[in-house]
């Protein structure tokens, strides 16, 4: 592969122009089809093989104009102080307002609170309910404009207006947070790699693989029905990973000319060496994002699928447009250790240089003979490798302790800001009807095969009265055809509570002997069953994920260290790292630990779907670390050092890379704080603690401790796996051999004469 990939950078870097116009050309075309594709089409929230999406696909069959899917607002109204909903006055502007909501044309019904009695024990509170023919993210802009011009004119008579449900959901943005991750590896990239022009690269291939990745999520979303924090999470991540895949090629770029090589044959071997690594290293992350799809959630298969689609793009751009631009840069990119200006001095350039076949690095251009602090840090861990590794390993624990108190659900209402109008709402109804009322049961019984309907659905009401925490079952309704009923169960408790949870598995076990008495099956769904079974879903694909993950990318691994103890050690950290991470995701979502710092204003249970997100996410970008720190450890073993110092050496040229990367991955996900979905935010932090915890503790403490302790038994391989493996040659043995008998890249003949005839 080294072969390969480093005539890829030569190519790249020669024909430069050609590279470039490519991918600005392709990067225009999927702006122009981005900008002028439809609106995203419907992104209903489905489950296969749920109970609560086979009673949803149940109601659309039986109730066709019950729009069971469709938007919903629930407009609530409060009386001022020492008024009543009932006062004349009032009244009128209630009637007045459902009026007004009821002319829309997307609007199916809407519900009089003095019709329905929907008005609280002490007549302050009411509410309307507006049910809409199509989903929030279909609902037009018209339709939301008439629901809040209909809730001001409400206000001004002087009651307390607020508008509950979904019609009002919008694409989250993610603030100026995300600028300032960008700004703060914009500032890494300059301190490591030594001038404007070498930082800027990776900020710019990185911007435009994202700009192509995202484009064509935003051209495709109506087609493939993605959901609106798709393009924003397939954005965190491949920003991240194109920022770094291109800083490891740009330094070991620098390096090469450090070693004398002229300005081609530099980019070629930075592309066939680091090259190698990304390579590697991108696949570990998109069969961590594909394998989402084992979760059997659309919804989830296509966020992984949108992502890993960008970081395929950031690998391709970073082995293309990468040498390319370096041809560009010249001169301005010193080698590794010169003394160069900030904003990328010409220095170092000799006659030839303009051709891209010179560009010698001097003496005094060489590094230091004083150890850098990696090299100062790997010498301390080989001659300390137990107690770092003990307390590498307790310090992960210790983090790790919150995560076995992890509470799971999807967040509702009650989870957004207190400044927003549905949050608002949500306390209100709490306030007026009990928390239940925020997210009722729908239970349907299907009396299809019952010789009696009418008995049947009196038995089921007759039934779930009587189970704990159930506040009010209203009358059942019949479909038209008379087999089908649907009943509206309101809990005593908030939606993501643990009474609500035994509620909805205690009607599930009630409806089991219902059917074996009367043969009418009862089934529940609604927004709270539906959550239930979504956290249900992805706790048992976990292990199978988790499995499927680790056990491709063990072998992938295997294949690029050729060693067993090296894959195990890779993972097991991750799984230390990955841990820690979802403690820290506890203590601060949870329990509230420095909530107001990161601006959650609600704690609550943890998204059901961040532990196999984290799982697929932190596990690809772990890989990311490990592929590049350890293959320059393995690169320096076969080359003949012996193992201790073959980590030292590993560190020694790539600490100091793979520590700028971890900051600017952490400084990239943590700009996702900044927005305004819950979950969004909740991943930008925990992608970031992640990161932290990988990097610096499992892939900088515990990774040379470990390899110092096993010393030759780490590359052991045996001798029938190793003639069966192909040799991948991610550290460019091959490649050193081939350019061995030329002139070393000097004046690049020898390197062109043996790669032809090879």
């Amino acid at each position: 592969m080294a072969t390969l990939l480093y005539k890829l950078g030569r190519f790249a870097f020669r024909r430069r122009h050609l590279v470039a116009l490519f991918w600005v050309a392709l990067l225009a075309l999927v702006g122009a089809g981005a900008a002028s594709a439809p609106a995203a089409g419907s992104t209903s929230f489905s489950i296969p093989g749920t109970e609560a999406q086979k009673t949803f696909d149940l109601l659309e069959e039986r109730f066709p104009n019950a729009s069971a899917d469709g938007a919903t607002a629930r407009v609530v109204f409060q009386a001022p102080d020492g008024g009543k909903m009932t006062d004349a006055a009032h009244k009128a502007t209630v009637e007045q307002t459902v009026k007004e909501l009821g002319n829309g044309s997307e609007v199916v019904s809407v519900t009089d609170p003095y019709v329905t009695q929907s008005l609280s024990q002490d007549k302050t509170i009411a509410y309307a309910q507006v049910s809409y023919e199509v989903s929030a993210l279909e609902l037009e802009d018209s339709s939301k404009d008439a629901l809040e011009k209909a809730v001001d004119e409400a206000q001004e008579s002087g009651l307390t207006v607020e508008i509950g449900g979904d019609a009002l959901s919008a694409v989250p943005h993610t603030g100026a947070a995300e600028i300032i991750g960008i700004a703060i590896a914009a500032v890494v990239l300059v301190i490591t790699l030594g001038s404007l022009v070498a930082a800027g690269l990776p900020l710019l291939t990185a911007i435009i693989g994202v700009g192509i990745g995202v484009g064509t999520i935003t051209a495709l979303a109506s087609t493939l029905e993605l959901d609106s924090t798709t393009p924003i999470l397939a954005s965190m991540i491949g920003l991240a990973v194109g920022i770094d895949y291109a800083l490891f090629i740009v330094s070991r770029y620098r390096a090469e000319l450090a070693e004398g090589r002229d300005r081609e044959q530099a980019a070629g071997r930075a592309v066939g060496t680091a090259g190698s690594a990304v390579v590697f290293a991108g696949l570990t992350v998109v069969i961590a994002l594909v394998g989402l799809a084992v979760v059997n959630i659309p919804m989830l298969t296509k966020m992984g699928a949108a992502a890993a689609g960008t970081v395929v793009v950031a690998v391709l751009v970073a082995l293309t447009l990468i040498p390319a631009l370096l041809g560009y840069a010249g001169g301005r990119i010193q080698p590794a250790g010169a003394k160069s200006k900030l904003f990328g001095g010409k220095g170092g350039k000799s006659k030839n240089e303009g051709t891209g076949n010179s560009g010698e690095a001097t003496q005094a251009d060489k590094p230091a003979d004083k150890p850098n602090m990696g090299t100062r840090w790997a010498r301390f861990v080989v001659r300390r490798p137990v107690a770092v590794l003990l307390l590498g390993v307790v310090g992960l624990g210790v983090a790790a302790v919150p995560a076995t108190q992890l509470e799971l659900g999807l967040p509702d209402d009650g989870a957004q800001p207190t400044s927003t109008t549905q949050r608002r709402a949500y306390d209100l109804i709490s306030e007026g009807f009990g928390p239940g009322l925020n997210g009722p049961l729908m239970v349907v019984v299907d009396t299809e095969k019952s010789d009696d309907p009418k008995a049947a659905v009196a038995t089921v009401t007759d039934e779930i009265k009587a189970l704990d925490d159930v506040a009010m079952v209203n009358p059942a309704t019949f479909n038209k055809a008379g087999d089908t009923a649907m009943l509206t169960v309101i809990p005593g408790s908030k939606p993501s509570s643990a009474d609500t949870e035994d509620l909805v598995h205690a009607i599930r076990d009630t409806g089991a002997d219902i059917k074996a008495d009367t043969d009418a099956e009862v089934l529940v769904t609604g927004s709270t069953a539906m959550n239930i079974d979504v956290s249900q879903k992805l706790n048992d694909a976990l292990l199978p994920y988790l499995a499927l993950v680790v056990g491709l990318a063990f072998l992938l691994l295997i294949l690029v260290f050729r060693s067993i103890l090296v894959p195990l050690k890779a993972a097991l950290g991750f799984l230390l790292s990955v841990l820690a991470a979802l403690g820290a995701v506890v203590a601060v979502f949870q329990w509230g630990w420095l909530s107001g710092l990161l601006g959650v204003e609600q704690t609550g249970p943890v998204m059901s779907m961040m532990p196999i997100f984290m799982v697929g996410v932190v596990f690809g970008l772990a890989m990311d670390y490990e592929v590049f720190l350890v293959t320059r450890m393995r690169e320096a073993y076969v080359h003949g050092e012996e193992p201790t110092q073959a980590v030292v050496t590993g560190f020694k040229y790539g600490a100091r890379v793979v520590t700028a990367a971890a900051v600017i991955m952490m400084a990239v996900f943590a700009g996702f704080i900044g927005s305004s979905e819950q979950m969004v935010k909740m991943i930008g932090f925990g992608l970031a603690i992640a990161v932290l915890f990988d990097a610096f503790v499992v892939r900088m403490a515990i990774v040379p401790a470990v390899l110092a302790l096993l010393g030759r038994t780490a590359w052991w391989l045996p001798k029938w796996l190793d003639r069966a493996l192909p040799n991948v040659d991610v550290e460019g043995e091959k490649l050193q051999q081939q350019l061995a008998d030329g002139e070393d890249g000097r004046g690049g003949g020898g390197d062109r004469k043996e790669l032809v005839n090879a």
